[in-house]
């Protein structure tokens, strides 16, 4: 007897296509739109992960995510596909930024925003904003190293530092989703996954708060604070997210494999809380296996498929060859431009249209078994981890 889950019910000619399009998927790991206008020079800097200067003799557009911008979201704004960059932006101009992230959003048919605010949070639409404009749920997930700061900022002594910012985090997190730390950002993912004692805690945030009197910047990127950081996180309970692998400058590649949190991910195992790695390219078949032995670990490949573009389906395709398909979600990491909203979704599904057809094509899968795992990865595995559908947050 077949153990096939029932035919796919989506009408004649629709079938795989029609139902990954209709997903309303969940993007569990983005960021808020720009509320303001943009001139070209700033459009070109936030289609890159690059933060130097463009060199005057190139554009942005002539890449991946550039020729995905002119051929998928010029028609979203009423031009046609492959469009010029210079009519693109006029009309991107003409349109205003409130109209073109109603039209980007609401065409991306995301159906619920995980919204991490860490990250110039003052300059991006806040949940609230993004629901707003997108008439879809908009919910937080709290950066764990912009709490700390929080807390310096306001006032603390070192003795004081760790209970201190146990309370912030509880109060700032009471009715998010999630938390993430880009402990990969502020030093690699090669620490000691051990939780520091705390006279370690208390040394470690002297010489924080220290050097925070004599440069007048507040940064935290203190190996041992780092650690408390993500430990005290843990004992939290909600979903852990970390940055993996590929983003701007300020990330020291090599020391971005996930393969180096294996210590953590054993340590953190009992507690029962998921551990969900970022993006993940180029390591995203390392993310893959991690996810198929750890059963607190899940992965996605968000912010690769934007800047794959028209290769975006490869990416896809390699992060599906591990990892249970109960362990793998969507997100777009997408910040800024909304144009980045809108591809992140249609580029994944684009994606896996193409790969779980092929895999159908070939008298791989049924059709409905490739619904079945589409759903899952673009809606059903972030609200079960996320417990979307709690009507109050643990």
């Amino acid at each position: 007897m077949s153990t096939d889950p029932a035919p796919s019910t989506a009408p004649p000619g629709d079938g795989l296509a029609g139902a990954i399009d209709d997903l309303p998927l969940v993007d569990h790991h983005v960021h808020g739109a720009l509320a303001g206008d943009l001139d070209r020079r700033e459009f070109e800097e936030l289609i890159t992960e690059s933060d130097r200067p463009i060199p005057s003799w190139m554009t942005q557009f002539d890449s991946q995510v550039g020729f995905a911008i002119l051929r998928h979201c010029a028609p979203v704004l009423g031009l046609a596909p492959h469009a010029d960059p210079a009519a693109y932006l006029a009309r991107r101009a003409e349109l205003g930024a409130a109209e073109v992230n109603r039209r980007l959003l609401g065409a991306s048919g995301i159906g619920h925003f995980l919204i991490e605010t860490g990250y110039r949070g003052d300059e991006i639409l806040d949940p609230a904003g993004m629901a707003r404009v997108s008439g879809r749920p908009a919910e937080e997930v709290v950066r764990l190293e912009a709490v700390a700061e929080q807390v310096v900022a306001a006032g603390t002594d070192a003795a004081g530092f760790a209970d201190r910012f146990a309370a912030a985090l509880w109060e700032r997190s009471r009715t998010a989703r999630g938390l993430k730390t880009i402990v990969a950002y502020r030093h690699g993912l090669d620490f000691d996954p051990r939780p520091p004692a705390p006279a370690e805690v208390t040394e470690a945030a002297g010489r924080w708060l220290r050097a925070v009197e004599s440069t007048g910047r507040i940064r935290v990127d203190d190996p041992v604070l780092l650690r408390h950081l993500i430990w005290t996180g843990v004992d939290r309970g909600l979903p852990l997210q970390f940055h993996i692998g590929y983003g701007d400058p300020d990330v020291d590649l090599h020391r971005g494999d996930p393969l180096l949190l294996r210590g953590l991910i054993e340590l953190a195992e009992p507690s029962g809380v998921p551990l969900l790695l970022l993006h993940c390219y180029p390591f995203h078949r390392h993310a893959g296996y991690l996810a198929q032995v750890y059963p607190n670990v899940y992965f996605d490949v968000g912010l690769g498929v934007n800047y794959t573009g028209a290769r975006s389906a490869a990416v896809v395709a390699e992060s599906l060859e591990l990892a249970p398909f109960a362990k793998i979600l969507f997100s777009s990491d997408a910040w800024g431009p909304a144009e980045l909203h809108h591809l992140g979704a249609l580029l994944w599904r684009r994606a896996m249209t193409r790969v779980l057809g092929g895999f159908v094509a070939d008298g791989e899968w049924s059709e409905a078994r490739a619904v079945r795992v589409a759903t899952m990865i673009g809606v059903e595995n972030a609200r079960r981890i996320y417990r979307l559908g709690d009507a109050t947050c643990p």
